[in-house]
């Protein structure tokens, strides 16, 4: 069997690929996986004081999401509507003021729910942060994405009285999930849109998405092929996660993360029709033009209980939540803070 050319031509040729393929992997290693920064090793400190208050009140909000309200979709009107009420009037015990973008979906009145913190320079263009607050029809959604829209409440509280730029908006979004995924009654879609033809600059878009769920066991976290090459086996960290063009702000917003939160954490910036790259809020925004990460623990690639009735309270960390939701705090201060090109 001819294993290696034995011309000289033959030989020049087969090591020129082998370089050509090395050097195609190593800069598809930097531009997709290489992050800066640190991901956190080791033991976590005490949570501090305010970070206790906080996994409370994630606990308390998740808890009715998930099982006071329970299932909250179009097809349960009723459950759907308890949500956005009980989520204004949080937003608004926080003396913020909730605008609602009401719209039509298999007839019925649905809505997403908008708090605009200006800025001193709103010419600047604005920050979004962003979480769905609906859960997939059989499910009570704790993780997916009560997690998420209780994360969204504190930061809301806690961001409140920071001086700011340019404007923060925090949205809850309607329909993420079947049959609205990735369509033009997507919450997430419509609002993105309406941003663009208002001509509204955003700097960048932080999805919220299944926060809460960490199991560190081998073998707990799973990837689409390649990326267990490079990626942990375990899946105790929360995720950066976003496409080539929205590679900057993925680096820009997990290198303040690493630097502000004692939490294990992992990024990628990858073409966006590998598996999970998309699937969440922040594929809207990638739409319109917008760059756009998502935060995760993952979800399917984690957890057991995605898209399951077995998607419960009882399967959430909360303390591990409230550390992540006050290094975010660090995050969007510091895209606030940064110029546009970063």
């Amino acid at each position: 069997m001819k294993v290696f050319p034995k011309t000289r031509a033959g030989r020049t040729r087969m090591i020129s690929l082998l370089i050509f393929v090395l050097l195609f992997s190593a800069g598809c290693y930097l531009v997709v996986v290489a992050m800066p920064g640190r991901s956190h090793p080791g033991p976590m400190p005490a949570l501090s004081a305010e970070e206790k208050e906080t996994s409370k009140r994630l606990r308390n909000t998740v808890r009715h999401l998930a099982a006071t309200v329970g299932e909250r979709h179009v097809f349960r009107p009723g459950s759907l509507d308890a949500a956005a009420k009980f989520l204004k009037s949080e937003l608004r015990q926080f003396g913020l003021r909730v605008r609602s973008q009401a719209f039509d979906a298999q007839g019925q009145t649905v809505e997403n729910l908008e708090v605009v913190l200006p800025g001193d320079q709103p010419e600047l263009g604005c920050v979004v942060l962003g979480a769905h607050y609906d859960s997939l029809v059989g499910t009570p959604g704790a993780d997916d994405n009560a997690t998420g829209a209780a994360s969204l409440l504190e930061l809301s509280r806690l961001l409140s009285d920071h001086p700011r730029r340019g404007d923060l908006r925090l949205v809850l979004f309607v329909n993420e999930e079947p049959p609205f995924f990735q369509t033009d009654l997507m919450g997430s879609l419509v609002y993105a849109r309406a941003l663009a033809s208002q001509g509204i600059k955003v700097r960048g878009m932080l999805s919220l998405e299944s926060m809460g769920y960490f199991d560190d066991t081998r073998g707990s976290q799973k990837y689409p092929f390649p990326f267990s090459l490079f990626y942990p086996g375990k899946g105790d960290f929360i995720g950066f996660v976003g496409n080539i063009s929205s590679r900057s702000l993925v680096r820009r917003s997990i290198k303040v993360f690493r630097e502000n939160a004692a939490f294990p954490s992992e990024g990628v910036a990858a073409p966006s029709f590998i598996p999970g790259i998309g699937w969440s809020d922040h594929w809207s925004f990638w739409q319109t033009g917008y760059p756009a990460i998502m935060i995760t623990d993952t979800a399917p690639f984690r957890n057991p209980n995605y898209h399951r009735d077995t998607d419960l309270i009882e399967s959430i960390d909360f303390d591990a939540l409230a550390r992540i939701v006050h290094g975010l705090v660090e995050v969007v201060g510091e895209l606030d803070r940064q110029s546009e090109r970063g």
